[in-house]
């Protein structure tokens, strides 16, 4: 009796991080280039109280065991990579990348970090920053001068200067894939850094070696569905009722027994 108290707590916690999950990828259904997480969970050890195949005779076998399970616990945060909607945008900055790939950022420690997020502009040096003013690793420099701005499906990045209309190269937009991008560690901004999980990272010129093109004038939404969301959200809520009510009737059972 004690044990199905113990279960139901575990299966209250896994439900309240579920539901933790969920909140956060509602929080950031707006969040441009967001990836929605999911709650992975996996059922913890079991009593074995009778072991399956056991030896009754010397010519016969138990063809089950008795296992008693001790509850469940979280152990993963998945995330999902499939490709936002893209939303146009007035700003000749905004870069959307359709299919696989990241954005490579310089961090303040001197590290690179990748993003999906390519709402870039500008500093006071001319330089393209991400909208925290993180600059892209690439080094990417406009010239103050520039009429126009133009980033191509490879991501080339190219200006109009004046009384010059032939366009001038200024640098390129690389990106970057990884073998298990599901290993990347968020850190917050819309950015993630590399692990030991994620693989190395794979530069190249976007629209090569499986890499996405990028599109100037867009930007990638959060892949986040609000009714998928909001009935998992239903489905968490009551799976917690249920491992309360489980935790009641233990306790009931137990208050009974005392009273023998």
């Amino acid at each position: 009796m004690i044990n199905s108290l113990w279960i139901s707590k575990t299966g209250m916690e896994a439900q309240q991080t579920q539901l933790d999950v969920i909140s956060h990828n509602l929080a950031n259904v707006s969040t441009t280039g967001y990836k929605r997480a999911n709650a992975v969970f996996e059922d913890l050890i079991y009593q074995n109280l009778r072991q399956v195949g056991a030896d009754t005779t010397e010519q016969s076998q138990l063809p089950t065991g008795l296992h008693l399970g001790l509850g469940v616990r979280t152990v993963a945060t998945s995330r999902s990579y499939t490709q936002g909607s893209l939303q146009q945008s007035t700003n000749a900055l905004d870069v959307a990348i359709q299919g696989n790939g990241f954005f490579q950022v310089n961090m303040p420690d001197g590290s690179i970090g990748y993003t999906r997020d390519g709402t870039f502009q500008l500093d006071s040096q001319g330089r393209v920053v991400t909208a925290n003013g993180l600059t892209v690793a690439n080094g990417i420099t406009i010239p103050p001068t520039a009429q126009s701005i133009t980033i191509s499906a490879a991501g080339a990045v190219t200006v109009v200067l004046p009384n010059n209309p032939t366009p001038q190269p200024v640098g390129n937009l690389a990106l970057a894939t990884f073998i298990n991008p599901a290993g990347l560690e968020p850190k917050g901004q819309n950015l993630f850094t590399e692990t030991a999980a994620s693989g190395q990272p794979q530069n190249g010129t976007p629209g090569t070696n499986g890499m996405g093109q990028v599109s100037q004038g867009f930007l990638e939404t959060s892949n986040v569905n609000v009714v998928q969301e909001l009935v998992t959200m239903i489905q968490t809520q009551r799976a917690y009722e249920m491992n309360s009510k489980a935790i009641q009737t233990s306790d009931q059972m137990l208050q009974k027994l005392a009273q023998l």
